[in-house]
């Protein structure tokens, strides 16, 4: 079973890879761009279903490490024009990382309604920072960057083009992703599953609940300001968008739309999400009622999201051919 599991995700492995790098050849300039944000905010909703799916922890304000990433790549390049590419995302990454560890000492001391709301504080905190230090995060006007060019020692890659950058999102956001995937499969991952079915019975046996909790806080949230990052650097613009609570919604809701129960669930919640929002504002205005709509459904007819629905599809298949099989075998 496990040769056969490790053999078919070696496959789905390969054809991403395949498909991911030959799609700019085949695809138009904006179709890749809004593949390029696809990968993006999947990061970004895997980052929370770590926290909701996998901690149990209910969070309304992890757009506070989305906007912290984003604004701090831009006040970086624009006060230090000298700074590479990596150099950028590594600094602003380290902020962010920061940031979560200091956030999480506070908030992780509660539980429940108190850690939901505390979050939201904390939410409201940091948007009102972004919104009122005009001088240094430009207000309701935002800010503006530039892309810096990857200096590769004997070649300058320009990371202008859509193409170019696409290029970079994949392979840094697809190795960042593939490091999560096997985070869930480690002790920890395993030891944060566990806490969430029960705690008190994992201090009995020893661990030291705190402190993974707070690990995996760090973790997504340092998840979430690359996610951060690269939304500023793909758009060349922050604003307090990205620092708002509505970044906080519409993460939560990539979630529930993919499904909370497997790793890929916000994946498909992120796609879903970005091509539906792109389609529906070319035909109405009114497209967030549409999809508050559609956040109710799934809320009340499809509780395990779209991947819930695709595994029990799958299940049904596969009852069905094992039954076909027995009925030939009775024959």
């Amino acid at each position: 079973m496990k040769q056969r599991s490790h053999a078919s995700l070696l496959a789905w492995g390969t054809l991403i890879l395949v498909a991911g790098v030959l799609l700019p050849l085949a695809v138009r300039q904006y179709q890749l761009a809004i593949l390029t944000e696809i990968i993006i905010f999947a990061l970004f909703a895997v980052s929370y279903n770590l926290l909701l799916g996998y901690a149990g922890l209910l969070s309304f304000g992890h757009a506070m490490f989305f906007g912290t990433g984003a604004y701090t790549v831009a006040i970086v390049i624009n006060h230090i024009p000298s700074l590479s590419f990596f150099g950028a995302v590594i600094l602003s990454l380290s902020v962010t990382t920061i940031t979560g560890l200091v956030v999480g000492s506070f908030l992780l001391r509660h539980k429940g309604t108190p850690f939901a709301l505390l979050t939201l504080a904390f939410n409201a905190l940091f948007y009102a920072i972004a919104t009122k230090w005009h001088s240094i995060t430009g207000g309701d006007d935002g800010l503006s960057i530039f892309r810096p060019d990857i200096n590769i020692g004997f070649a300058q890659l320009s990371t202008s083009s859509i193409p170019a950058f696409y290029y970079i999102t994949f392979i840094i956001i697809g190795l960042v992703m593939l490091f999560s995937w096997y985070f869930t499969r480690t002790a920890m991952g395993q030891t944060v599953l566990l806490m969430r079915e029960n705690e008190e019975r994992m201090k009995f046996l020893g661990y030291n609940t705190n402190v993974s909790r707070l690990i995996l806080f760090v973790f997504t949230g340092f998840l979430a300001g690359l996610a951060g990052i690269f939304y500023a650097l793909f758009f060349q613009f922050t604003s307090i968008t990205a620092i708002s609570i509505d970044m906080s919604t519409i993460v939560l809701l990539m979630v529930i739309i993919g499904g909370t129960g497997s790793f890929v669930g916000p994946i498909i919640g992120a796609c879903v999400y970005i091509y539906l929002q792109d389609f529906l504002s070319d035909i109405t205005d009114r497209w967030p009622f549409i999809m508050g709509l559609i956040f109710i459904f799934m809320i009340l007819y499809v509780p395990k999201g779209l991947s819930g629905l695709i595994y029990s599809l799958i299940e049904r298949l596969r009852g069905r051919r094992h039954l076909s099989r027995k009925v030939e075998i009775a024959e």
